[in-house]
């Protein structure tokens, strides 16, 4: 006899029925609100950045339709990356591209060879994550960069792109001054909105006020464009290892961060590794980079992706899946750049870039003993020479660890 038909028989009344146990959030309501919280992770990350990766590849030499396929690739890989990582090690695994990767290449110029041997860097930097993954002794060296040097030079890439939004009120002034005043307001309650707002307001202000035609926009589902890749010293040394450097630093580690504070510790060399092997799929479309999520990351990890922690990766599951559709929408988001006013796009670029060259910045000076040879570092990147066909970035690391070494 139950406890309760014990207390009952004892009160002369018939047994009750047993109470029923507390039931904590059913699973279709825990799966709404991680598909809540992944859907937006998704939209956040790819209109947070997304000019920034066409405007990088546009720059080193790819065509609309290599753009459009290279923003389909990465899309589509990191999606796939997230979903098989998340559901495989049962932990929300965030995949992104290189922002900090894009914006080195919107600050460099087309390398000799055109985008045949920018995609042959892209596959070089893949390749260096994969051996990362695989082999302890390269993570080590990359994390003996000095980090003073790394955030100069990181902030030195950036630069150049956060002063677009300045420019853009001078020369669009009603336009350009609500882009910043949207982004402003919105970032003083909710600073991860901030950017997307911001985008909103600039699509709809650019179709306000631009004639777009259809013609302009062209065919809006992008096509794979396979790009063969050719493998240039200048390419290799200008643009594979600073990116390889900047993907590492400040994607991949501060990913693996991001996991460790909300309670996760997944082993880092195989999610370096897969995430330079999807890198690898995508490079030969125009794909720049695969990597772990940092800002994005942190939306699928924390209580807001659901109570139990383990089963947050369905968040991280879910925004992959979104990612791989916003990817198939690659056409739409490459016409309506590219028949914009190029100053309105920039401006949404460097807004969504200023909280990165912030942190870099103050990474670079903080310790006074090491500021002289972050200040070298950062103004030989930000002055853009090149010389045998290599870019800045790699010439400003290389003299503030020449003044590193020597002090």
């Amino acid at each position: 006899m139950t406890t309760s038909e014990t207390e009952a028989a004892n009160a002369g009344g018939p047994p009750g029925p047993e109470p029923e146990p507390r039931q904590g959030p059913g699973l279709a309501s825990e799966l709404v609100r991680a598909g809540t919280v992944g859907l937006i992770a998704a939209f956040v990350g790819f209109s947070s950045s997304f000019a920034i990766v066409l405007e990088g590849l546009t720059r080193v030499g790819a065509s609309r339709a290599e753009a459009a396929s290279g923003l389909m690739a990465l899309s589509v890989s990191m999606g796939a990356c997230a979903i098989f990582l998340s559901l495989r090690l049962k932990m929300p695994i965030s995949v992104a591209w290189s922002t900090p990767g894009a914006a080195l290449l919107a600050g460099s110029a087309a390398v000799d060879g055109g985008f045949g041997a920018a995609v042959g860097a892209f596959l070089v930097a893949a390749a260096l994550i994969v051996v990362t993954g695989l082999w302890k002794p390269l993570g080590r060296w990359v994390s003996a960069i000095p980090k003073p040097l790394a955030n100069a030079m990181l902030a030195g890439i950036l630069l150049p792109l956060c002063l677009a939004p300045a420019k853009a009120v001078q020369e669009k002034p009603a336009v350009g001054l609500a882009i910043v005043v949207v982004w402003a307001a919105v970032g003083t309650f909710k600073k991860l909105y901030a950017v997307p707002a911001a985008v909103v307001v600039a699509i709809i202000l650019i179709t306000a006020t631009t004639h777009i035609s259809a013609a302009d926009l062209g065919p809006l589902w992008p096509k794979p464009v396979l790009v063969t890749p050719d493998f240039t010293a200048a390419a290799v040394i200008g643009i594979a290892l600073p990116l390889y450097v900047v993907t590492m630093a400040s994607q991949n580690i501060p990913g693996i961060a991001v996991l460790n504070v909300n309670g996760y510790e997944p082993e880092p060399g195989p999610l370096f590794g897969w995430t330079g092997a999807f890198g690898l799929a995508s490079a030969p479309f125009g794909g720049h980079a695969v990597n772990l999520a940092a800002i994005t990351a942190a939306l699928c990890a924390d209580e807001n992706a659901g109570p139990d922690p383990r089963k947050r990766y369905r968040a991280a599951a879910i925004g992959g899946g979104a990612y791989v559709l916003l990817g198939l929408g690659a056409g739409a988001a490459v016409a309506f750049v590219g028949a914009a006013p190029p100053t309105l796009i920039e401006a949404v670029a460097g807004l969504a870039l200023l909280g990165a060259l912030g942190n870099s910045l103050v990474g670079a000076v903080t310790d006074p003993g090491d500021r002289e040879a972050a200040v070298v570092t950062l103004v030989v990147t930000v002055s853009g020479v090149q010389f045998f066909g290599i870019s800045g970035a790699f010439w400003g690391l290389l003299a503030g660890g020449a003044l590193y070494a020597a002090k």
